[in-house]
């Protein structure tokens, strides 16, 4: 299922734009993927997470922030927040990582 979402959203996103409900159900279900994988890397968290934090803002925007989708949608980006924490506390590099998170949203 992944391998296929990385080829086809690209083209959703294309064709339909960001918050079309389609290309919006695509990159969900691929963040999911990505978290529920037992065997996701680092980088795959990683994905998921920030995945999951541009849907959310389109969620809201689109949707409001009472919508069950947006409800679901955040409740997912903490779980997978919760999991990268966890996945960077044991390997080692928790530290650099939420820097360069932090730089990344300065620059927003």
């Amino acid at each position: 299922a992944k391998a296929l979402l990385r080829k086809v959203i690209p083209v959703a996103q294309r064709v339909f734009g960001q918050s079309h409900e389609g290309t919006f159900k695509m990159r969900w279900i691929y963040a999911r993927a990505l978290c529920e994988d037992a065997g996701a890397t680092l980088d795959d968290l990683n994905e998921a997470v920030n995945t999951l934090e541009e849907i959310e803002r389109i969620a809201r925007r689109v949707f409001g922030g009472a919508h069950p989708a947006t409800l679901q949608i955040e409740k997912g980006f903490r779980d997978a927040r919760g999991a990268l924490r966890a996945r960077e506390a044991s390997s080692g590099v928790a530290t650099r990582t939420r820097a360069a998170r932090a730089r990344r949203s300065e620059e927003e």
